[in-house]
């Protein structure tokens, strides 16, 4: 069973994911999503891919519910920029320096940042274990480089370290 299904909830979730995107339950669609169900983990397995070890799952709920009110807030906070094409807002570059070195939490780390409106990962510096940044509103360089060591960085360690 583990050859047939190595990933079972990668396959799972592709199933689910592609079931849901066609829209439909016909014979062709159920076909196609049992196809990428067992294709894809088949892919990782002789990509010899690592799999992810979460240490503590509550972290994830905690993580998510400040990514999606700091996304509403960016959100907000940037058309406030755009619609007012304010003279004083600064955008700039930070260096942050993280202590997580798990390449998932860093990977999710970046997604997090870049979806974020009004910040950007630009580069990591793994030698140096050092974020740069671009902020769109730079007020503050202290503030957002505890926002992102303590908001994200410290529940990605708990969650992958």
């Amino acid at each position: 069973m583990k050859r047939l299904l190595p990933h079972p909830l990668l396959s799972v979730g592709l199933f689910l994911a592609s079931i849901l995107m066609s829209g439909s339950v016909d014979p062709p669609s159920i076909l196609l999503a049992v196809v990428m169900a067992l294709a894809a983990p088949q892919v990782m397995r002789v990509l010899r891919i690592e799999p992810v070890r979460v240490r503590n799952p509550g972290a994830i709920l905690k993580l998510a519910a400040w990514v999606a009110v700091d996304v509403v807030r960016s959100n907000l906070a940037v058309s406030r920029i755009l619609a007012g094409n304010r003279a004083d807002r600064t955008s700039g570059f930070i260096h942050i320096p993280l202590d997580l070195r798990d390449r998932f939490g860093l990977a999710v780390l970046a997604i997090i940042i870049t979806s974020t409106p009004g910040t950007l990962w630009v580069e990591y510096d793994r030698a140096r274990g050092r974020l740069l940044m671009h902020v769109l509103d730079l007020v503050d360089e202290a503030t957002w480089v505890e926002t992102i060591k303590q908001r994200y960085e410290r529940p990605l360690m708990e969650i992958f370290e």
